[in-house]
C-alpha cells in the first residue's frame, strides 16, 4: 500500500474525451525516429500532422512537444513546449490528465511507466521516457505515478466510471510481469478513479501495441460505444472481432444498464511493402469541436464518417488520409492527448 494519497483518494477522475478540453497535447516527430523513417517517408507524413495541428488550432490550444517546423511558430492557439522528443505518439508517452471539482490544483497528471510498447523499441532515446514528468512540471501541476508500465492508448473511459481495456495489452508479460490481474485492476481504480473495468480480448492484426483499446472500440457517450468489425470471414480480423463484440453485448455500464454497440466498419487491409498496418476507423480523436477521423481511401470511409458524424451531431467530422500515417503503426488518437478543462 502506497504512503501517499492516490488520484481517486483525493477525488479526482479521467474525464471524458467530449468533455470540455483546455488543450491538445502533441509531439512532433524527429527525424531518427524509425516510426518513420529518415528521408522520403518521413516528409512525405509530415503534411498530415500540418493537418491535424491547424484543424486542432483553429478552435483550441495545442502544446506540441519536440522540434517542429520553424513555419508553425506563428500558428495561433500553437505553444511550442521545447520538450525533447523523438518519437511522435503522444498518448502512449505523455501524460494522462485527471480533474477534480474541488480543492486545489483540480488538473493533475497520471504518468504511467512507459516503457516503449513492451521493449519493442529499445533505440528510444531516454528523452522520451521523461516526456511524462516534464509535461506535468511545464504545466506546474501534481504528478501521480502508479509504477504500473501503460500507455494512454490501451485505456478507454466513458467519465462516469467505466474503463475498457485488452487483455492482450495490459495482461501482457512485457507490461507488468509481477502483478495479477486483480492488482492492475486495483491500480486502475485508483490512478483513474474507475469502478467497472470491462476486459475486451485481442487487437487487430500489425498493432504493434500488443492490442490497444483505441483500435478497436470507443466510447462516444456514457453508455455508447463504437467497435470495429470484419465483414470477410476470410480476414485474420474477423474472429478476434466477432469475440470482442460478443463480450461487449454481454458488458454493462458502471450503472448497470446494458452497452448500446454501434458497429463500425474496418477498411479493407492497408499494406506497405509487404506490411499489413494497423489501419481501423477507430482511431479518431475527439476535439471541443471537432472530431479528426482517420480515412484510407477505402469504400469504407464514407460510411464510418456517417457513423461518427451521427455520434457527434454537433462537432464537424475532419476526415484526413492517413495511408501514409499508419505506416508508423497508429493514426489520430495514438498521436494526441487531452487536457481536459
Amino acid at each position: 500500500m502506497s504512503p501517499f494519497p492516490t488520484p481517486r483518494e483525493l477525488g479526482y477522475r479521467m474525464p471524458a474525451e467530449w468533455e470540455p478540453q483546455a488543450a491538445t497535447w502533441m509531439t512532433w516527430p524527429a527525424r531518427e525516429n524509425t516510426s518513420f523513417p529518415d528521408g522520403t517517408h518521413h516528409d512525405d507524413v509530415l503534411p498530415t500532422f500540418l493537418a491535424m495541428i491547424e484543424a486542432l488550432t483553429e478552435t483550441q490550444q495545442v502544446y506540441l512537444n519536440g522540434e517542429a517546423l520553424a513555419d508553425l511558430e506563428g500558428l495561433a492557439n500553437l505553444t511550442l513546449t521545447g520538450i525533447p522528443a523523438v518519437y511522435p505518439w503522444c498518448r502512449d508517452h505523455g501524460s494522462t490528465f485527471v480533474i477534480r471539482d474541488t480543492g486545489a490544483h483540480r488538473l493533475a497528471a497520471v504518468n504511467w511507466d512507459y516503457n516503449a510498447w513492451g521493449g519493442k523499441y529499445p533505440e528510444i532515446l531516454p528523452s522520451d521516457f521523461q516526456i511524462n514528468r516534464r509535461m506535468a512540471h511545464l504545466l506546474e501541476i501534481p504528478s501521480f505515478l502508479p509504477g504500473l508500465a501503460l500507455e494512454g492508448g490501451s485505456i478507454e473511459v466513458n467519465g462516469t466510471g467505466s474503463l475498457l481495456v485488452t487483455t492482450q495489452c495490459l495482461l501482457n508479460p512485457n507490461r507488468n510481469p509481477y502483478l495479477t490481474k486483480s492488482e492492475i485492476e486495483s491500480a486502475l481504480r485508483e490512478s483513474l478513479n474507475v469502478t467497472n473495468i470491462l476486459w475486451l480480448d485481442e487487437g487487430i492484426v500489425g498493432d504493434d501495441t500488443d492490442g490497444h483499446i483505441d483500435d478497436i472500440t470507443r466510447f462516444v457517450n456514457q453508455d455508447t460505444v463504437v467497435t470495429v468489425v470484419e465483414s470477410d470471414p476470410h480476414d485474420a480480423n474477423y474472429e478476434p472481432l466477432r469475440h470482442n463484440l460478443r463480450l461487449l453485448k454481454s458488458m454493462r455500464t458502471e450503472d448497470g444498464q446494458p452497452l448500446n454497440i454501434l458497429e463500425l466498419p474496418m477498411p479493407s487491409p492497408v499494406i506497405t511493402e509487404g506490411v499489413r498496418l494497423p489501419a481501423s476507423y477507430a482511431n479518431f480523436y475527439i476535439g471541443n469541436k471537432i472530431v479528426l477521423q482517420p480515412i484510407f481511401g477505402d469504400a469504407h470511409d464514407d460510411k464510418a464518417m456517417e457513423i461518427i458524424g451521427q455520434c457527434f451531431p454537433t462537432r464537424r467530422i475532419i476526415p484526413i488520409d492517413c495511408r501514409e500515417l499508419v505506416w508508423g503503426l497508429g493514426t489520430f488518437h495514438c498521436l494526441t492527448q487531452q487536457m481536459p478543462l
